[in-house]
């Protein structure tokens, strides 16, 4: 297997689906010529045409009616919003109808529509650029949220969401772009949807975690073995709908469990496993459930980021914590 950043394995589930499909599109703003504003389309205009890759105006809500026109004819759609807050401007797109396509007719139609954007802290990007409002995003019924947090990952996720017949909103780690790299196998594969992995085995207590913070997660681990604590690492992969066999059964496995979520505290990612957990699996238990989140506060401008964002010793300090209850 080659060794790929987590954004070229991304260009290279976006050429192999445009190679795959004569039907798929990609577009959104600058990523034609430009290649976007992280370079994940760089060449594919090139290689397939200004007709298959292909600017948009500056005008998210646009993109998000042109991805619902072209789904009902019969085309992939994969549009691309520069930033996960832009997505606001596009908001009813996702929420009032591509979400709602197959429930509005029956099952008689869908929107196969995957929806690309970066999103996250560590790049120090301007206000509205960053944030993780993969929390509100899961709360839409008939909406896929896919948040992966390696290259391999990457690659066969983004290929799984581009054939779902399901709308998918693929959130892609900002800091992990380029300071991620791993094995990612050749060719076309996909990595099931809606299916938690173990990132790391282990007994004494789980930690659960997505995207960017799963690395953050196994850097906690490795910190925790030295001291005698073996702690089970868990990627959810799909935050929406969530995984609740795989999560159970880390739960029962070690009955100490800690959330992690680089989000905002408040109604996020963790607090939707916390409550599976307490509902379905109270009982394996052996200790309250820990939390680490970010601060209920605005995202902060990148001068303050250091300061906001959670860090390798937060979990550690969490998790230690979990494990000493009695």
């Amino acid at each position: 297997m080659a060794i790929k950043t987590y954004i070229s394995a991304i260009t290279e589930a976006l050429d192999l689906a445009l190679e795959k499909n004569k039907d798929t599109l990609v577009f959104g703003e600058d990523v034609g010529q430009n290649g976007g504003v992280f370079r994940a389309t760089d060449g594919l205009q090139a290689k397939y045409g200004e007709d298959r890759v292909f600017n948009t105006p500056l005008a998210e809500s646009g993109i998000g009616g042109l991805a619902i026109g072209l789904a009902t004819q019969g085309y992939k759609p994969i549009m691309e919003i520069q930033f996960g807050t832009f997505i606001f401007e596009v908001f009813d797109s996702i929420a009032g109808q591509m979400s709602r396509t197959r429930y509005r007719f029956s099952n008689k139609r869908s929107n196969g529509i995957v929806l690309r954007t970066p999103y996250g802290i560590g790049t120090k990007t301007p206000e509205m650029h960053a944030d993780s409002i993969e929390g509100l995003l899961s709360q839409i019924p008939g909406l896929r949220v896919v948040m992966p947090s390696n290259p391999e990952d990457a690659k066969g996720l983004l290929l799984s969401s581009i054939e779902s017949n399901d709308p998918v909103m693929f959130l892609e780690n900002l800091h992990l772009y380029r300071s991620l790299k791993g094995e990612v196998p050749e060719g076309y594969y996909t990595t099931p949807l809606d299916e938690a992995s173990v990132a790391k085995e282990g007994t004494d207590v789980s930690i659960i975690a997505y995207g960017g913070t799963v690395q953050l997660s196994l850097k906690a681990a490795d910190e925790l073995a030295t001291e005698g604590i073996n702690a089970e690492v868990i990627d959810l992969r799909t935050v929406a709908p969530l995984d609740i066999k795989s999560i159970g059964k880390t739960v029962e496995k070690t009955g100490r469990v800690v959330v992690v979520q680089e989000a905002q505290r408040t109604a996020g990612i963790a607090a939707n496993v916390m409550a599976e957990i307490a509902e379905r699996f109270v009982l394996s238990l052996d200790a309250p459930i820990g939390r680490v989140a970010a601060p209920d506060s605005v995202f902060p401008f990148s001068s303050a980021e250091n300061d906001w964002n959670i860090k390798v010793e937060d979990i550690v300090n969490k998790v230690k914590e979990v494990v000493s209850y009695e």
